[in-house]
């Protein structure tokens, strides 16, 4: 088994310089590589600071710092996504030898790290696609990894990922090898889905109880109430949006009251939150490729992914905010919502926790599906049990309730990709309608006032059509097959035709096609 004592990382933005520092903590030195002599400044001062002295090192050519390497060579990625990445790999390819490593830990899409194998390959060059979550602060203190690829590259990698990799409640590494080629980065790309979905939940609870008029510290207490308890303990996304509800900036020296202060003589710096405008860019701008990839995945391979859709749809419009504007004053001030009177207060917040919770376990659903789609169809021989490991912490979609009691007893019994959607389990039909009659009072109410919750609404709409057999789309199947010959299939009948998405064995002339001439008369 190699033991790297010597490893290159290349990349030192946040997330590769907070890395570069979890490396060097654990005792491995750890040579930089960066286009940025000042991002590699900051990562060994970093270093020195925290007294792991001489472990981190600068290198401004790949010929001193392959040299630099114990053998085999393990070379750590930490890039954006595209090109760059294939432009470095042209650039190391000639200091490498075969049976090096590269391990890509950038959020990169997943058929570029395939294409990157397959280079990689013809030299002799081990390459893993590994997916981190968990954000700049986990990429320090241990993030959640998802690596996939060459099976020996993984099996030596391993013990070193374990060390580094965040620890569960039972002191486990959430790491594990996912499977073949690419599987690694599109696990992590589907959990970024997964996330944005669940995001989109939870501050849409947000906004609908600052409608309520509850102040933004008294929201934060309500989050902090759901992460202890019940089916979202232990979520890390409430549990950050409790913090954030508290954190007050400092260097603003304005004159605003607490927010829970009723001395009308005190006087604090204003809430952080208070300040935030709503516009979410990363998508646009191209930081953030997954969302866009995530959804092109669900509808490409034919995964009805309702709460993801809707999710991404609400960050694009969120982040044209020059348009919302312009589109505000032409309809004379829009469609805001309105002030919520409520009449049992408590009743409804906790009708809005349980609509949260079914639309981030909606999310799960939606994300497992996709997932177990590109494993039938890249034959990646994905371990699910490895998926809910690595899922347990240091991941932005971490959820201790859904973990424990949803996906624990399916994943970690090896399903098939065949066997995987949750929409079967008992278990799941069990929660989903616990949960129903709260979704459906809240989607009303929203619905009643105007309130923004696309991704609440949807999932209602998701849950509905996914247990449904008796959906609207017999009439649309009807049109189809009237002006398109589309074919159909017929109510009593019970084989393998009706219950796949196979073509329909029937057709009706509904009107028999016509000449131009008798369509249009004789005098055409």
């Amino acid at each position: 088994m190699s033991e790297f004592t010597n490893i290159a990382m290349i990349g030192c933005g946040s997330m590769g310089g907070g890395m570069a520092l979890l490396f060097a903590e654990d005792g491995v030195n750890v040579s930089l590589s960066d286009p940025s002599e000042d991002a590699m400044d900051a990562v060994i001062q970093k270093a020195e600071n925290q007294g792991y002295n001489g472990r981190v090192h600068k290198y401004t050519d790949y010929t001193s710092l392959c040299k630099s390497l114990s053998s085999p060579r393990l070379v750590v990625f930490s890039l954006p996504h595209g090109h760059v990445g294939d432009k470095v790999l042209e650039g190391l390819t000639p200091h490498l030898s075969k049976g090096d490593i590269i391990l890509d830990c950038g959020n990169e899409h997943w058929q570029n790290t395939e294409n990157r194998q397959e280079k990689a390959q013809e030299s002799g060059i081990r390459y893993i696609g590994c997916g981190v979550s968990g954000g700049y602060q986990a990429a320090r203190a241990g993030p959640s990894m998802c690596p996939g690829g060459d099976s020996s590259a993984l099996k030596e990698v391993m013990p070193l990922l374990e060390k580094v990799a965040a620890k569960d409640k039972e002191e486990k590494p959430c790491v594990g090898p996912i499977g073949k080629a690419g599987s690694g980065h599109y696990v992590k790309m589907i959990h970024n889905g997964i996330e944005h979905g669940m995001m989109s939940a939870i501050c849409e609870a947000w906004g609908v109880m600052r409608k309520m008029g509850m102040e933004y510290e008294e929201i934060g207490d309500v989050f902090s109430n759901w992460n202890s308890q019940g089916e979202l303990r232990g979520t890390f996304l409430v549990s950050i949006g409790a913090d954030l509800s508290y954190k007050r900036d400092s260097s603003d020296q304005s004159d605003q009251k607490s927010d829970r202060q009723p001395n009308q003589g005190r006087k604090h710096p204003p809430l952080v939150i208070s300040q935030v405008l709503d516009k979410v860019v990363q998508d646009v701008t191209g930081e953030e490729g997954t969302g866009v990839w995530s959804n092109r995945e669900a509808i490409e391979l034919h995964v009805p992914a309702f709460t993801l859709n809707v999710s991404h749809a609400l960050r694009l419009a969120s982040a044209f905010r020059g348009d919302r504007e312009r589109a505000h004053k032409a309809h004379d001030g829009g469609f805001p919502p309105v002030e919520l009177n409520i009449s049992d207060k408590q009743a409804f917040i906790e009708d809005l926790r349980k609509a949260t919770y079914a639309s981030c376990l909606a999310s799960y659903i939606q994300g497992m599906n996709i997932i177990a789609k590109a494993d039938q169809k890249n034959k990646w021989e994905i371990d699910y049990s490895q998926v809910w490991q690595i899922w347990r912490a240091g991941c932005i979609i971490q959820a201790d309730y859904i973990s424990d009691e949803i996906l624990a007893p399916i994943l970690k019994s090896h399903p098939s990709s065949d066997d995987l959607n949750l929409n079967f389990s008992s278990r799941v039909a069990k929660d989903v309608k616990n949960c129903f009659p709260a979704l459906r009072r809240v989607v009303a109410k929203a619905v009643e006032t105007d309130q923004v919750v696309p991704a609440i609404s949807t999932t209602l709409e998701y849950f509905k059509v996914a247990s449904g057999t008796d959906l609207p789309t017999a009439f649309y199947e009807a049109e189809l097959d009237y002006f398109g010959s589309h074919m159909l299939d017929k109510k009593g009948d019970d084989d393998d035709n009706v219950k796949k998405p196979m073509e329909g064995k029937y057709h009706f002339e509904w009107k028999p096609a016509t000449s131009q001439k008798e369509q249009y008369g004789k005098n055409y």
